[in-house]
């Protein structure tokens, strides 16, 4: 007698487009004249206060300071406002997806 199949239940995992900024802290690894940065990144995440919280807390662990994180929706979400995302952005987000992980994509320093 064969075991029954386990079906794998489809994921509700979504991948999130998260704007995050981030203040100076000693060690952060910003640019010595940098005053901050924002980072965009995409997280995996149930919904997307999910994906902010699990945001905030990688950074916090990797000695950074959030301050600010601005969501930007899912892929589907922003397609649909009519923004083109390219096939780089779209590789990352499933590695994100694939990862259950965040992934910072761009960072850009602050400056005075």
């Amino acid at each position: 007698m064969s075991e029954p199949k386990k079906t794998k239940k489809p994921s509700r995992q979504q991948v999130f487009t998260l704007l995050v900024q981030i203040g100076r802290k000693v060690g952060d690894g910003l640019p010595d004249k940098a005053t901050g940065a924002a980072l965009m990144c995409f997280a995996s995440g149930i919904d997307e206060a999910e994906a902010v919280r699990e945001t905030v807390a990688i950074l916090k662990q990797a000695d950074t300071n959030p301050l600010d994180v601005t969501g930007y929706g899912t892929l589907e979400e922003r397609e649909a406002e009519g923004q083109e995302i390219d096939a780089e952005e779209r590789g990352l987000m499933q590695r994100a997806l694939e990862e259950n992980s965040v992934i910072i994509a761009q960072m850009t320093p602050f400056y005075d």
